[in-house]
């Protein structure tokens, strides 16, 4: 399959406190960052953030979609930015390059300010 190098997929997403609360029980991490806005006030962030982890699991669910029956084979993330709840952020994946049955992918989520919240790339398997 010979993917389109010009593709940008674009997909939106609001985290809720609820889905960090879900995650930290299904993980077991439950610092109090992701789930005490009590204790999270009293940070540098000022309220709760997401697991980098549920982050990743939603650009993963991306990358499914659109690349159904895709194995990744690996990937490199970095958090320069929080992600709070009930902030719209923008998921974006982009083809950088392919060869023969890999392609090796931009991913990104942005913030309504348009800062980087996340960034990486990832590799697949199509």
């Amino acid at each position: 399959m010979k993917l389109d190098l010009q593709t940008i997929i674009q997909e939106q997403k609001t985290f809720t406190q609820a889905e960090f609360d879900a995650f930290a029980r299904l993980s077991g991490d439950d610092n109090p960052i992701h789930v005490n806005p009590e204790f999270s006030a009293r940070t540098r962030f000022g309220r709760t953030v997401a697991h980098g982890m549920l982050l990743y699991s939603v650009i993963c669910g991306v990358i499914s979609r659109h690349f159904p029956g895709a194995t990744q084979l690996s990937q490199q993330l970095k958090f320069p930015a929080p992600t709070y709840a009930n902030e719209p952020m923008t998921i974006k994946v982009q083809i950088l390059a392919q060869e023969a049955k890999q392609a090796r992918l931009l991913t990104e989520m942005r913030n309504p300010e348009d800062m980087v919240a996340v960034t990486g790339e990832t590799v697949i398997l199509l």
